[in-house]
């Protein structure tokens, strides 16, 4: 009942809280609003609060955002239907959330679709990542940039992941994502679709033999303690999209659109560095721990045994191209 009221309240507070800018002149009745799913600290959160503060100076106090973490005003899915509405005006959401509704976001979520990091960003930044951010704008909202998730990789309670044949036989937990399961099995192991908060415990009683995610959920997490083998496959490096409402856009003045694109993209390097040093200090935590972490992982051979599943899950021509678009693209030392 709560999150009825609290949702009802939002959608009043779009209705008139927007601002909107007539003939130069600001009419600013309450601050904006944006939301994240991730706690106080956490890199997307910082940046949410960077673009925040950048965007308040850009518009000369005209544009006052307020960040809300932690699912303040609801889960991801919560604040996607709100902000389609117009109820909240800006949100950073994962891919997951948006694959039903908008293709293009599926294509950043394959797995193995990205060389490195390097390659990641170079795509997002480029006309791939465009094309899925404009991709949005039938669908009430507005994307404006990129954040990073991290590359995701496998952990496991005893054995080391180099090549497919090294999966043989485990029980791998991942999301409960059609997408996840046929990449665990491509690789050669068994998918387990289990929820979060259960993971450690299935480690401890054997339910599950490893799982997958990137370095801070792992040292985060305590996995480490129950797994202590990490091998970098990273094989989805899947990012995050910062993006506004649509409805909420649409009241801006052309000066002020302005604005929020260059403090979106002002706030991305932000985030990556953030996230950069977030992963060097935990690879340090789980290394000082004496985890294991494998580095000479045959990442070619597990994408090459990916076709299938880019081919089940991006397999209209346009999804086709946009895969192609991405793996086109070259970064020196990738």
């Amino acid at each position: 009942m709560l999150r009825l009221n609290r949702r009802a309240a939002l959608l009043a507070g779009g209705t008139f809280g927007v601002a909107t800018m007539l003939g130069g002149c600001s009419a600013r009745i309450r601050p904006l609003l944006a939301a994240d799913s991730q706690p106080d600290g956490y890199p997307t959160v910082e940046a949410l609060r960077y673009f925040a503060q950048d965007l308040f100076r850009r518009t000369e106090g005209q544009l006052d955002v307020e960040v809300y973490p932690s699912e303040q005003l609801g889960s991801q899915s919560d604040t996607l239907e709100l902000a389609q509405l117009g109820g909240i005006d800006f949100l950073r959401i994962n891919t997951a959330p948006l694959n039903v509704l908008v293709p293009e976001t599926l294509v950043p979520s394959l797995p193995f679709i990205f060389r490195s990091t390097r390659h990641m960003r170079s795509a997002m930044d480029g006309a791939p990542g465009r094309e899925i951010l404009d991709s949005l704008a039938r669908h009430g909202l507005i994307g404006l940039a990129f954040y990073d998730s991290g590359a995701r990789s496998i952990y496991t309670v005893n054995r080391a992941v180099r090549e497919p044949r090294d999966m043989a036989g485990l029980k791998i937990r991942v999301q409960t994502s059609d997408v996840f399961v046929s990449m665990i099995e491509a690789m050669g192991g068994n998918a387990t679709p289990m929820a979060y908060g259960e993971v450690y415990q299935g480690l401890v009683q054997g339910v599950i033999d490893g799982a997958e995610n990137n370095l801070p959920s792992y040292e985060s997490s305590r996995h480490y303690e129950v797994a202590p083998v990490y091998s970098l496959t990273r094989h989805v490096m899947a990012p995050e999209i910062l993006a506004m409402s649509r409805k909420s856009w649409e009241k801006l003045s052309p000066e002020h659109r302005e604005a929020v694109r260059a403090a979106a993209a002002a706030s991305v390097p932000f985030m990556r560095d953030m996230w950069d040093e977030r992963v060097v200090r935990s690879r340090a935590i789980v290394s000082a721990a004496g985890m294991q972490i494998v580095d000479d992982v045959d990442r070619e051979a597990f994408s090459k045994r990916m076709e299938p599943v880019w081919a089940n899950y991006a397999g209209t021509p346009a999804l086709r191209k946009l895969v192609e678009d991405i793996r086109s693209i070259g970064v020196e030392n990738d």
